[in-house]
């Protein structure tokens, strides 16, 4: 999207996801990102990037908000001047139309002079399997089935149609084990795609049993005792690495505790939502 080519060695921070508005009156507005991050390399880049499942002209107010409260976070006065900078941002559209743009634009008119920038476009339904493979972006798994969402109808009427469908997700499913038995993906990742692909599955097919049914037999619900122990090793190790960096070992305690629980797939939850974590965090160790 931004033409960066990163080795995958790089140093990846993520920041949070709410920020406060000041409004008028002194009061507060929260506001919530999908993901800002910043990637240490060569150099130091920050990312805002947002997922949205169709186009909407109010998106870009958002994103002005957004990116300026993001560089107002790390801005910097030195000799009476504020020095901010912009993210790169750009938006993941899940649905799209034949007019949709490459690119959205913000332009600031200041007294100094006119600047603008592009917000980049990326259209998951652009993109073939294969190329989702090709091209390592597993992150669109989840939402390969909104490309399939115009003919959920002929899916729920016609066995053969829905075979086709469920053929589809038998080439993810075996893909993904691929990936896993070369070391590419671990267990936990894995499973998390499975995961977000069923409940991407259950939102917007939720009115389609037969397509829901159909795509869930292939790619599995529930967590397997092995694949929860793997999960449980990798967790631990993650958690201990957390841990260490943090100076305490509570995400690894955590995570055992939902293991011993029977809980795998909240330990992807938890690995996930930062908030989701703490809630856990309070279940079982506040007070205790």
């Amino acid at each position: 999207m931004f033409g960066e080519h990163y080795t995958g060695q790089e140093k990846i921070i993520f920041s949070p996801n709410e920020h406060f508005l000041n409004q008028q009156g002194g009061n507060e507005e929260e506001r919530i990102t999908d993901t800002s991050f910043k990637i240490e390399g060569k150099e130091t880049k920050k990312y805002h990037l947002e997922c949205q499942s169709s186009t909407d002209n109010s998106m870009l107010v958002r994103f002005f908000e957004y990116d300026t409260q993001i560089a107002l976070d790390d801005g910097t006065i030195k000799e009476n001047v504020l020095t901010v900078t912009l993210p790169h941002s750009a938006v993941l559209f899940l649905r799209h139309h034949a007019s949709a743009p490459d690119t959205l634009k913000i332009r600031m008119v200041t007294p100094g002079g006119t600047v603008e920038y592009d917000i980049r476009v990326m259209k998951s339904q652009q993109y073939t399997l294969e190329e989702i493979f090709e091209k390592n972006l597993l992150l669109l798994i989840p939402f390969y089935i909104f490309s399939h969402e115009t003919r959920f109808d002929e899916y729920e009427k016609d066995k053969t149609k829905l075979k086709n469908l469920q053929e589809e997700y038998e080439q993810i499913k075996n893909n993904l084990e691929e990936l896993l038995n070369q070391g590419t993906i671990s267990e936990y990742t894995r499973c998390t795609i499975i995961d977000m692909s069923n409940k991407v599955l259950g939102h917007i097919a939720a009115k389609y049993d037969s397509v829901k049914e159909g795509v869930e037999a292939v790619m599995g619900g529930k967590v397997l005792e092995y694949e929860a122990k793997t999960i449980k090793r990798e967790g631990i190790r993650e958690g201990i690495k957390e841990g260490i960096e943090q100076g305490e070992d509570r995400f690894s305690r955590l995570i055992a505790k939902l293991m011993e629980n029977n809980r795998p797939q909240d330990v992807i939850k938890a690995t996930q939502d930062k908030q989701y974590r703490n809630k856990l965090y309070e279940e079982y160790f506040i007070g205790k």
